[in-house]
């Protein structure tokens, strides 16, 4: 029996909760960051080992999460508050919710910005093609990006509009709805974008990058790069998946569930390097780029290829839907608990969130010029907000919740959320959330607050 939690959305089917949750896990950072560090560590070797991470440690903290949310029926902080209060426990683990929101509302700060250069280059896209655009003025173009206040906000209030407009809408008319049609539009553009490249040149070196296994590079810091990707692409201890747990059926299996959310994170991640790199080996370009891949690689190899202004609206678009999905369940995150906690209305919560977070991104806005002076240490603000964010707030909170799941919470009750699982099964995973988990959370939050 759910602890008690406030009359509570559903998801409607499997599918939709499936697609909110890939949707939420596959970022911008994930797209462009996950084929860069696989082909820089070996290839297929640290897809492997990825793998082994993600299963031994995303899938084992993913699926203690979700239980967590159904579980407490409620927001993060409500729903470890209920949880523990069901198993005799102190409700100040209520607090462990409450950082994840605390995670999410920081991260949005930052990656609102980002998603708005997405919509501003889409916009680009559809506008230019990047016809004649060489290394040198997609150089220039990006650097009067960053320096022009008023069209960063402008775009970054266009994405927040449109995630605050899906969150307005509720859970089953609004983020089922959108993402319902928005990650099966991703899945297409993303094999169209493959396919286009498998004859356009650069397709077999991409293949080789990623999937060719060179064990020859595989050292202890690759472990390291694959437990700490597996964690943060995976999306968790972000309140996001808590709150999306909040909402699934009893009916549905969370750990045939997390298989297929990681399986497809995974895919998307890896399909996105097969989309992004034939473009960078058939140029000439350099592979190393980081964030520039995208804002100021891409767009030269855009302005050489046949069909190039095609390429790059399908692949702007492609990314401005992975962008918003992954805003959608940052904001859901907060936006339930204040719902919840303050007794508003959902349209006044979602006003409140989105509106803040507006506000707020005015400073990650400034912190890339006239800002970009003002900093603690050797950090800006975009800086310290991802450092807060990344390297303490989400291992800390991941590894609090893998405590909480395998030492705090009774035996009984997660043996009764994951009904479906054989006894070996959750043998398997009562051991790795309570003995592996952890330790690996502790190596990741050890070594962020001392890079």
């Amino acid at each position: 029996m759910a602890a008690a939690g406030g009359a509570h959305s559903h998801w409607t089917s499997r599918f939709a909760f499936l697609m909110a949750s890939v949707g939420f896990a596959v970022g911008l950072g994930n797209i462009w960051r996950f084929p860069y560090v696989t082909g820089e560590n070996g290839g297929a070797a640290f897809v492997l080992i990825y793998l082994g991470c993600a299963f031994l440690i995303g899938v084992p903290i993913l699926m203690a999460e979700l239980m967590i949310g159904r579980r407490g029926d409620a927001a993060p902080p409500i729903a470890m508050a209920n949880v523990a209060k069901e198993s005799e426990r102190s409700t100040q683990w209520r607090w462990v919710g409450g950082m994840g929101l605390l995670a999410a509302f920081t991260i949005e700060i930052v990656y609102s910005v980002v998603v708005g250069w997405v919509l501003w280059y889409l916009f680009k896209a559809i506008t230019t093609g990047f016809a004649d655009v060489d290394a040198v003025n997609a150089e220039a173009q990006f650097t009067a990006v960053l320096a022009d206040n008023s069209g960063m906000l402008f775009w970054t209030l266009a994405g927040l509009a449109i995630t605050g407009f899906i969150i307005f809408a509720g859970v089953k008319n609004g983020i089922e709805r959108a993402v319902t049609i928005m990650m099966p539009l991703m899945f297409a553009l993303l094999v169209v974008l493959a396919g286009y490249n498998f004859f356009a040149g650069g397709f077999w070196e991409a293949v080789a990058w990623l999937f060719t296994p060179d064990f020859s590079k595989v050292t202890f810091a690759t472990v390291l790069a694959a437990i700490g990707q597996a964690f943060f692409s995976i999306g968790v201890a972000m309140g996001g998946m808590m709150t999306y747990g909040s909402y699934l059926p009893r009916s549905i299996s969370i750990s045939q569930s997390v298989f297929i959310i990681v399986i497809a994170d995974t895919a998307v991640a890896l399909l996105a390097g097969l989309v992004i790199f034939p473009a960078v080996f058939n140029y000439g370009l350099d592979p190393a780029a980081g964030a520039g891949l995208i804002f100021q690689t891409l767009p030269v190899a855009f302005a050489q290829m046949p069909g190039g202004y095609i390429f790059a609206v399908l692949f702007f678009l492609m990314l401005s839907v992975a962008g918003i999905t992954s805003m959608v369940g940052l904001v859901e995150s907060v936006n339930a608990w204040i719902e919840e906690h303050y007794g508003v209305s959902r349209h006044k919560s979602a006003m409140i969130v989105v509106g803040s977070v507006a506000v707020l991104s005015i400073l990650s806005i400034l912190s890339y010029n006239v800002l970009d002076e003002l900093r603690i240490g050797e950090r800006n603000f975009n800086s310290v907000m991802d450092y807060f964010s990344n390297q303490i707030l989400l291992p800390l909170g991941g590894l609090l919740i893998a405590i909480f799941a395998g030492w705090f919470m009774r035996r009984e009750h997660s043996q009764e959320e994951f009904a479906t699982l054989s006894s070996t099964g959750y043998a398997i995973w009562h051991f790795l959330i309570r003995y592996l988990v952890p330790p690996a959370l502790l190596v990741i939050f050890v070594l962020g607050v001392t890079e």
